[in-house]
Formats: structure tokens, C-alpha cells, sequence
């Protein structure tokens, strides 16, 4: 038997010191810089991120999902769940290790698809933590559907000119380049037809109409952009994966990307577990603990399930890609991931909000926070619902049709097939009645 459900002790030395460290040093960042984690590092964040970044490094844990020749350990994906898992309760740790959203996806590609040229200028600052980067292509019109794009980029000599418009593009004001998907080929199916572009954003015609915030932002102070590409003119080097490549380069990005969301919401989930144990033992109500409350007692077996499994889920699927180093043929649990990952957060931290009571509600806590999360979750990367019909394709491709009047599993049919099967023995126990 090869299954364990153990970590070898070198690795788990080095997750129980990530657990301690974010809890002692990270999480601390989260109130003292609260909401600047993708804002470039400068005098005082730099001065205490710095040898935070340091440290990490020498603990050879630094941006673990990459192999040693992009910077990384090469740990791989199932290694960087459990490592994520710890991240996830923090809005800076994914900072601080090297591994945040949507850098690691877009440093993925672009280490799978760029040039040596396009590695240089793009992958190594990225790898450095010294930039960021986002991934530019939904639209207004057409949400997460590619076929109805209409961003569009025309080849003018050894140049391409993008003209359209890009709808929450996360970290587009604070990044260093956009990963744009555009049409460059209208005459043939968006699958051939696309391309994607690497672009700096300070491009002549990148212009960022208004950041979108989301809900308790203020009005232009959110963080994803409707961007405007008015004749933005980009050389053939821009190019990223080569021409009409757009849509196997942004599966390897997705596929990567769906997972670590998922790896982190873990952390996130546990996170309102903890804190709801905490209080129901704190915390007293007509005559008793809210912990022996039998409908709180329902609320942490109910939230302690539903993580369990989603858990074993995500780590089965880490495992998987490492397995087949392939995201296609993991796609149906990648999907599957991405459709339960919403409900699992949004359960755990209403209940963790419910056993808080009115504090529960007020910004002096979390748990709306992780709620409006969840929401977010069941949209960025693709509708819980597209994937759905993902997992359910991929699901019945493993089944065939029966051309029978009745099912396979039809009972009197069974029952005639095993009479006939066991005739001789039959015949025997009624002559024995």
C-alpha cells in the first residue's frame, strides 16, 4: 500500500516553523499595512518586509511552487498546499513567501511560454518580489467568456496595435506589465484565434478608466481595473506563447491559479474555525457555554466536515498534478475544487459570525470580510457554475449509454441472470424446503 497521510519530518519542521512565524511576525502586517500588500515596497514596509522575505529564503521556502532553476525548491504543488494552508490566514504571508495571487500564475506562463528575452524583463522581478503583474482578460460585455472578446490586437509591421477594453484586471494600478488576451485572428474560433501579449503598464494607451472596488471600498479605490487599450502599440516580442496560443497559455495559468486560491481558503476556513471554537468555550447564555449548546455543537461538526473534506479534497488533487505534471488531466478535480471552495468559506465563517453575535457583524471582526470572500471566490477564475458544467463533462465522459429498453441495473433482468447463473444450487435448496 503506498497511501500515507503523513509529511516527511524534514518538511513538517519547516511547517511548523512557517505556522509559528506567520502567526508571530506576518499576521502582524495585516494591521499595521492593512490593504497594501500589492503596493510596491518602499521605506518603512520595505525596511520591515525585507528580512522578513530574508528569512523565508533561508529557510528554503520562497516561492516553493517553482523549480531551482526559476528560484524555487521545486517542492511541488502537494507540498505547497500544506505550506499554503498556513499562508492562506494571512493577507500578507503569500507576500512574504513568494507566492501570491495572481503573480504565481502569471509567473507560471511566463516560465512555461516566454522567451529568454521576456523571462528577463518580466519572470525574474516577479521572482525577486520585486514587482507585480496582472493578468488582463475579462471584459465589460462579455465577462469570463473568451468567445465573445472583442479586445483585439492588428499586426502593423513588426508591431501589433491593441485596441478594447479589459474589466477587473486586480493589481492593475500598483503593477509593472499586464498579461493581456486579445483577438488577433477574428476568422477563425476564439480557440485558434487569440493571442496573449505581455505589456508594461506606463505603454502609451494603457489607461485605467477607474478602479472598481469591492463592496465597503469607496468609489475608485478598489484595486480592479476597467481598463482602456487605445492604440497601444507593442512590438512582436510582446508576444507571449506565440501567435493564436491564447488559450493553452491561459489554461496552464487558470489551472495553477484555481488550486492555490483553493489551498488558501483552507487556511482562511480554518481560521473562522478556530476563532468559533474560541468563543462558544468563552462565552456563556441562559445557564450554560455556547459550546454545549447542541446547535452550536451542530455548528462545529458541521463546519469541521465540510473542511475535512474539502481538505483531503485539495491535497488528493495537489497530488495529482504532481503525479501527471498536466493541469488538463486533473482539470475535472481542479474544477471541482474551484466549485466547492465558495460554499465551504462562505458556511464555516457565517456560522464562526453567528456564535459571535452582534460583534460578529461589525468590522471589528473578520467574518463579513471572509463572507464577501466567498463571493469573490465563486467568481474570479471562471463562475462556479461554467465549472460545474466543466465537472460534469469531464464526469460523464468515463460513462457510455446503454442501448436497452431498461437500465444496466434493472433489477428483474439481474434477478433472471443470476437465477440462471446458480440454477444447479437453486435447484437444490428448494428440493431440501
Amino acid at each position: 500500500m503506498a497511501w500515507d497521510f503523513e509529511t516527511d519530518p524534514e518538511y513538517q519542521a519547516k511547517l511548523d516553523w512557517a505556522d509559528a512565524f506567520v502567526r508571530d511576525e506576518v499576521e502582524p502586517l495585516d494591521h499595521a499595512w492593512p490593504h497594501l500588500q500589492f503596493v510596491p515596497l518602499d521605506g518603512g514596509r520595505r525596511n520591515a518586509i525585507d528580512p522578513l522575505k530574508d528569512q523565508v529564503r533561508q529557510q528554503k521556502l520562497w516561492a516553493t511552487h517553482l523549480g531551482p532553476d526559476l528560484g524555487g525548491q521545486g517542492y511541488g504543488q502537494l507540498q505547497l498546499a500544506l505550506l499554503n494552508e498556513i499562508l492562506g490566514r494571512s493577507s500578507w504571508a503569500p507576500i512574504v513567501f513568494g507566492c501570491q495571487a495572481p503573480d504565481t500564475g502569471n509567473a507560471e506562463i511566463i516560465a512555461h511560454y516566454g522567451t529568454p528575452e521576456q523571462k528577463k524583463q518580466y519572470l525574474q522581478p516577479l521572482l525577486d518580489g520585486e514587482c507585480f503583474s496582472s493578468y488582463s482578460m475579462t471584459e465589460p460585455q462579455a465577462g469570463a467568456d473568451p468567445t465573445q472578446f472583442t479586445t483585439s490586437a492588428v499586426r502593423d509591421g513588426d508591431h501589433w496595435i491593441i485596441n478594447g477594453y479589459k474589466y477587473f484586471s486586480s493589481n492593475a494600478k500598483t503593477a509593472s506589465f499586464l498579461i493581456v488576451m486579445v483577438v488577433t485572428n477574428p476568422d477563425v474560433s476564439a480557440y485558434k484565434g487569440m493571442s496573449m501579449f505581455l505589456v508594461p503598464t506606463n505603454t502609451p494607451g494603457v489607461i485605467i478608466e477607474r478602479n472598481v472596488g469591492l463592496f465597503g471600498e469607496p468609489m475608485d479605490g478598489g484595486t480592479h481595473a476597467l481598463i482602456h487599450y487605445d492604440n497601444v502599440r507593442v512590438p512582436d516580442s510582446a508576444l507571449l506563447g506565440g501567435e493564436g496560443q491564447a488559450f493553452a497559455v491561459a489554461q496552464t495559468r487558470l489551472g495553477g491559479g484555481r488550486i492555490h486560491h483553493a489551498m488558501r481558503t483552507i487556511g482562511m476556513a480554518q481560521k473562522a474555525v478556530d476563532m468559533m471554537c474560541e468563543r462558544v468555550l468563552s462565552r456563556e447564555t441562559a445557564g450554560s457555554r455556547l459550546a454545549d449548546k447542541q446547535f452550536i455543537q451542530g455548528f462545529i461538526a458541521d463546519s469541521y466536515a465540510q473542511l475535512t473534506q474539502f481538505r483531503l479534497f485539495v491535497l488528493n488533487t495537489a497530488w495529482k498534478i504532481d503525479k501527471y505534471n498536466d493541469y488538463k488531466k486533473v482539470r475535472k478535480d481542479i474544477a471541482t475544487a474551484k466549485v466547492i471552495m465558495p460554499t465551504v468559506l462562505h458556511d464555516i465563517a457565517w456560522r464562526a459570525m453567528q456564535v459571535h453575535g452582534a460583534l460578529g457583524v461589525t468590522n471589528e471582526m473578520p467574518f463579513l470580510t471572509m463572507v464577501h470572500g466567498a463571493a469573490v471566490m465563486g467568481l474570479a477564475d471562471g463562475p462556479t457554475e461554467v465549472h460545474k458544467v466543466t465537472v460534469a463533462k469531464q464526469v460523464l465522459r468515463d460513462y457510455k449509454a446503454t442501448d436497452d429498453l431498461w437500465p444496466t441495473e434493472w433489477i428483474p433482468r439481474k434477478e433472471a441472470a443470476a437465477r440462471a447463473k446458480y440454477a444447479e444450487y437453486l435447484e437444490l435448496e428448494v428440493g431440501n424446503l
